[in-house]
């Protein structure tokens, strides 16, 4: 985001003047211009080429042309080079002018936005480029505040109220109010506010959507501001006729775009390796040279000085040594497609598709709220198939975020306790249907008129209790009615809308409503509630809201009777240590049933009030008036004050609501665990709640050997207890591993190498402890026991945290991490793990906007990973050794051919041949693998999770098999030269003549390798399909067509001095010898391949190609069972218990433990063992890794657990 105006020096404060736009002026603010575009039409052209030519690959090509151009040391046409280089260049800049034409068109519909601007005391029709800093707006009703941050002068509404929904700001859909200053509020017409010359000092522009400090200067009086008189960029305007605003920030300062920060760019491994790689070719291409221009050296000082009649040098050329020197820039060129110019695009054009194939993914749209799987990124998708941790938010992530009135507690006493339906079997507030069971009958509510139809309780004693005249059970109820910051919205007589800004508070509000306590409405002086009928209005006198520091809500209000009293509402660990000490046996109980709604996975708060006398109020308010208009410290001084008056509260309760599983969480959380990859759970909500979750996710089972808990409040208590944890599983698996139990354990297919090992553990630790454990000295401490237990859930952590502990795990492990949440507080996760994926939930979209992948449901995520994950990393690996290998054989002829032309820079094939390789012959197959390939198909990727390993332990492209590529490329390349040298030096034609000459042993040369390139191709590709054979076959054909048009007699009478040879390839191609010694060069290179890949199969197969085998057996069993069913014959249930289990592993998937089984049974459709080389790769990764993962030597053992 840039702005039209001219950079400027950091504001350490900001002054603006109401209509004095020369004042303002001088201060240079930034303009309402919004400019995301790059280009123009004079600039793109130069711009975007020099940006292009940033890149190394490209800077390279331009000087390989540039060489071209040098007669003396080329021996190719500068085509040969152009050509690829203009291609890459040009597609490149066909997606970037796409691209910024799109800017254009979004910043042209943006900018010329019209908007009424007060102009002299009259409102003018204005474009949104041209408001400035001071002047006033008047914005009505449903309009999108597109460009500026406003200061709320004055709206229809009484008391200058307005209200907004803020979407873009922070996801929430539901409405927020704001209000206007009493003494700007009553400006309601132009004449008063073209008088109005108030002047504005406040911050600079900063990125804090939720706060805003400054002062109203008008007519010797000043006033203070905060965030609840400005209306921010990306809000609308609802149910507001229309209101006026004094523009503060524009353009780029505005806090949406100061929010919008250039996000860190992420890269794959797989990128990282390539980039090393290429690296790595540019030296061998060096050397290469060097050593083909040594060699001309030589031969032209020992052989080439006696043929200097017949062979003279070059002009200029006056000795061997500098025939050699130029002769070095000429295999540089001639060499250089070994640095392939279409790598990177081809990668990009992969990754496309890949993500196109996440797009259109039916199984990954959910038709409930018609939302499909999106990848917003391109440049990850291979790394989904290398995840190994999980970093997980809770509320809304893995469960549904839809909030359901459970349980709570008045005064001792628990309510909610009779039998209720199942999860998912209730219709929640905001109208999901669900069918009931047998289940009692939920409690009649058709008393209220007003009461919610498809709210639902089970405890009809509660009711009771509120028409018994309970007064406990009243105050409970009236706190519920008054205690938030609902908007309540009536669309007809009784028809109640209520508007949360949380899914929790919704549930409290409209559970007061149905028991009798009906919130109507609201103006910033007041609040109306129906209690039991009678309409009752509270004035308002004070709301001490919601944050993360005070995990608590209060609201200062007084009754009709006149008396003052404080409602509070918040977490159990704030609230119960601000209660009066009379409360201390109420506090008991009700910690309790706290105690018992959390072991249940319920969300809970406490409730308290507090009876304020008049005097003290009137002292305490004043004071808080001061302190809002303090120029410095604000916040501070508000806190102190909220912290003095929520104290010696009066204990009234605490209330249970419940956040439903989402639906497939422990199946996913099962079959992702046998995947190998770790979950931690990084959760807001308290400990026991947390848990809970995890039992009810699978994440945590009763067959786990230990759950560690970690609650200390000290530095020195949680080292103490993360050691105690390491020793205990320390000492566990010595206790395995020398006892029998051991062998007997390994012996049992119930149980996985792992378990024998090393047990199952979990940890568990708050937010407290946490902060400590994050801390330099103990973090590596922390990640050791971590890293070891099976399970990890963080209770009590703060935005800030999450992200630490994503970062703690990339910091010393080497491992790819993915965090996946749903609401604003996960962004700082997201952004910083290597994937982030957003869950489209209740929270809003803050998550998605900053995610690569979002979908709307957690069970998607392992479809992600191990269907299109697993592929896309498969596919990028197949293609980058293939792509490596056909362009090594195919320049590394050019190499040996260098001995035998005296080191000349004869290049072997024609230019055109050259020019046409890589772009054409062997370019679409490649991408078509690259796309579609798959070795198992989608069904058994779920089936079998150990499938997924091979990317987390990144066996199919590294450097190992980088240089088993360029070997075999070698290999392919020594076979392409020889044999047919050999051959041709005595063979002869069907008329006798010679056969050997320099065109005809190109054109064999050249058949030859699109031959064996192809034939390669069709080895590699696991997966066939129409495209595939399209391709391949259509790239020879296209390569016979292309060779025969060249050697024609049209193309040389039109251009007689670029195609001489003419019917060269008729001539060489009709020979038998020729065809026979293509044959022979395309068999010895491919045989070797197939037998080394027969033997690999039979002697060390990989874990797909198990599947694969599996799959087969299935196949035959299949065909017998229905040959015997055919015939009559009655099965037995030996054989009826073996077809069952050739129709799937459902039964393994519900359950819990036995799943395990699911990628483990293979063995026993297997002669060998089939997994056994993963685990002993994987042991092998811990060994070597104990020297580098961590800082100390001693942590490293355990870091690789």
């Amino acid at each position: 985001m840039e702005r039209c105006a001219a950079r400027r020096a950091p504001e350490e404060e900001r002054r603006v003047r109401a209509n004095a736009r020369e004042y303002n002026e001088k201060f240079q603010y930034a303009s309402n211009c919004i400019k995301t575009s790059k280009y123009n039409i004079v600039t793109f052209l130069p711009v975007n080429l020099f940006e292009q030519f940033q890149e190394v690959a490209n800077t390279y090509f331009l000087f390989l042309l540039i060489l071209q151009l040098i007669p003396q040391i080329s021996s190719l046409s500068w085509f040969t080079t152009i050509v690829p280089l203009v291609l890459v260049l040009t597609i490149t800049a066909v997606k970037d002018a796409t691209d910024d034409y799109f800017r254009h068109k979004s910043d042209n519909q943006v900018n010329n936005r019209q908007s009424q601007v007060l102009i002299g005391g009259v409102l003018r029709q204005e474009q949104w480029m041209n408001v400035r800093v001071g002047d006033i707006i008047k914005l009505e009703n449903n309009q999108f505040v597109a460009q500026a941050d406003l200061l709320l002068l004055s709206s229809s509404e009484p008391h200058g109220l307005c209200y907004i929904e803020t979407a873009e700001l922070d996801g929430e859909t539901n409405m927020k109010v704001r209000q206007a200053i009493p003494v700007t509020a009553e400006l309601g017409d132009t004449s008063q506010l073209a008088r109005f010359d108030g002047e504005v000092i406040c911050e600079p522009p900063n990125n804090k959507l939720d706060k805003f400090g400054g002062t109203l200067y008008w007519k010797e009086n000043k006033y203070a501001l905060s965030n609840q008189n400005m209306l921010l960029r990306g809000c609308v305007l609802r149910n507001t006729e229309w209101c006026f605003g004094l523009v503060i920030f524009a353009g780029p300062d505005t806090k949406l775009m100061q929010n919008s920060g250039r996000t860190k760019f992420k890269r794959t491994s797989i990128d990282r390796l390539m980039n090393t790689l290429v690296l790595w070719i540019f030296g061998f291409l060096v050397c290469m040279g060097v050593i083909l221009a040594i060699g001309n050296a030589i031969w032209e000082h020992e052989v080439g000085v006696c043929f200097q009649i017949y062979l003279p040098w070059d002009e200029g050329v006056h000795s061997a040594f500098f025939s050699g020197f130029l002769s070095f820039w000429s295999y540089i060129i001639i060499l250089n497609t070994v640095v392939p110019i279409s790598l990177y695009v081809s990668v990009e054009v992969i990754r496309l598709g890949h993500s196109y194939f996440i797009n259109w993914d039916k199984k990954m749209y959910c038709a409930k709220r018609r939302t499909p799987a999106e990848a917003r990124t391109t440049t990850l998708n291979e790394e989904l198939g290398q995840v190994e941790y999980i970093f997980s938010d809770k509320t809304g992530t893995l469960t549904q975020n839809i909030m359901v009135f459970s349980k709570c507690s008045v005064n001792g006493h628990s309510y909610g306790e009779r039998q209720m339906p199942e999860p998912g079997d209730v219709q929640d507030v905001l109208g999901h249907k669900a069918e009931l069971g047998e289940r009692p009958e939920p409690v009649d509510f058709s008393f209220n008129p007003l009461a919610d139809p498809r709210f639902q309780f089970w405890d009809p004693s509660l009711l009771e209790a509120v028409k018994l005249g309970d007064l406990h059970v009243h105050e409970f109820f009236r706190l519920l009615s008054l205690c938030h910051t609902v908007m309540s919205e009536e669309k007809s007589e009784g028809e109640l809308l209520y508007k949360a800004q949380s899914p929790d508070e919704g549930a409290l509000v409209t559970a007061a409503r149905n028991f009798g306590f009906v919130f109507r409405s609201r103006t910033p002086k007041t609040i109306t509630v129906h209690e039991l009928g009678q309409a009752i209005t509270y004035q308002l006198l004070a709301i001490l809201d919601f944050n993360n520091i005070r995990k608590r809500m209060s609201v200062i209000v007084r009754s009709p009777e006149g008396k003052i009293r404080l409602y509070c509402k918040g977490a159990d660990t704030i609230l119960l240590e601000r209660l009066h000490p009379i409360n201390q046996d109420l506090s008991s109980i009700t910690t309790d049933h706290l105690n018992e709604y959390a072991g249940e996975g319920l969300r809970t708060l406490v409730l308290a009030y507090k009876d304020l006398e008049e005097s003290y109020y009137k002292d305490w308010s004043e004071r808080l008036h001061r302190a809002g208009s303090a120029p410095e410290a604000r916040e501070d001084h508000l806190a102190r004050l909220y912290d003095e008056v929520e104290h010696d509260m009066m204990l009234l309760g605490a209330t249970a609501i419940e956040d439903k599983l989402q639906q497939g969480v422990p199946e996913t959380i099962a079959i992702l665990t046998l995947a190998n990859i770790k979950i931690w759970v990084l959760t807001g909500d308290k400990q026991e709640t947390a848990v809970n979750i995890g039992y009810s996710c699978k994440m945590l089972t009763d067959d786990m050997t230990e759950v560690f808990v970690v609650t200390g409040h000290t530095v020195l208590e949680v080292r103490e207890e993360l050691r105690k944890a390491r020793e205990k599983m320390m000492d566990a698996s010595r206790s395995v591993c020398n006892g029998f139990s051991y062998q007997e354990k390994l012996s049992s297919k119930l149980t996985s190498v792992l378990e024998a090992i090393a047990g199952e553990y979990a940890l568990v630790i708050n937010g407290h402890s946490l902060a400590h454990a994050l801390e330099a000295d103990m973090e590596v401490e922390f990640l050791e026991t971590a890293c070891a237990c099976k399970a990890v859930i963080c209770c009590r952590v703060t935005p800030l945290q999450k992200a630490q502990v994503v970062e703690l795990v990339k910091k010393y492990k080497k491992a790819v991490t993915l965090a996946i949440g749903d609401g604003a507080n996960d962004v700082s996760m997201i952004k910083t793990a290597h994937i982030g994926v957003g869950i489209s939930g209740q929270e809003g979209i803050q998550a998605v906007l900053a995610s690569d992948y979002s979908f709307s449901q957690f069970k998607f995520l392992q479809r992600l990973l191990l269907v299109h994950g697993r592929w896309s990393y498969l596919r990028m690996c197949k293609f980058l050794c293939y792509f490596f290998y056909k362009n090594f054989a195919f320049t590394m002829v050019h190499f040996w051919f260098g001995f035998f032309c005296g080191f000349s820079a004869q290049t072997v094939y024609d230019q055109y041949f050259i020019t046409l390789y890589n772009i054409v012959y062997t370019s679409l197959p490649v991408l078509a693998m690259g796309v579609f390939d798959q070795d198992v198909p989608e069904q058994r990727s779920m089936e079998y999770p150990k499938l997924y390993e091979p990317g987390q332990l990144n066996l199919l492209f590294n450097k190992r098999e980088f240089f088993i590529c360029i070997a075999q490329g070698i290999y392919t390349s020594i076979l392409m030269f020889f044999i047919p040298y050999g051959v041709f030096a005595d063979a002869t034609r069907d008329d006798g003549a010679q056969l050997a000459d320099y065109q005809s042993f190109a054109v064999t040369v050249a058949t030859s390798l699109v031959i064996v390139v192809s034939v390669q191709i069709g080895l590699d590709t696991g997966f066939w399909t129409a495209i595939n054979h399209f391709f391949i076959w259509g790239s020879l054909a296209a390569y016979f067509a292309i060779l025969f048009t060249m050697h024609s007699d049209g193309l040389f009478r039109m251009f007689p001095n670029q195609f001489r040879f003419v019917g060269n390839a008729q001539n060489t191609l009709a020979q038998p010898t020729v065809w026979l010694t293509i044959a022979l060069t395309a068999v010895v290179c491919i045989v070797p391949v197939v037998a080394f890949r027969f033997l690999k199969l039979d002697l060390k197969p990989e874990l797909s190609d198990t599947v694969r085998y599996t799959q087969l057996v299935r196949k035959k069993q299949k065909t017998q069972h229905r040959c015997m069913r055919h015939a009559g014959r009655a099965g037995s249930r030996r054989s009826g218990y073996a077809f069952s289990h050739q129709e799937g592993f459902g039964e393994l998937i519900m359950s819990g433990k036995n799943m395990r089984l699911s990628s483990l049974a293979l063995s026993s459709f297997a002669p060998r063992p089939s997994t056994s080389w993963i685990d002993t790769l994987r042991k092998k990764k811990g060994c070597e890794g104990s020297s580098a993962g961590s800082p100390s030597g001693a942590a490293d053992k355990t870091l690789r657990v």
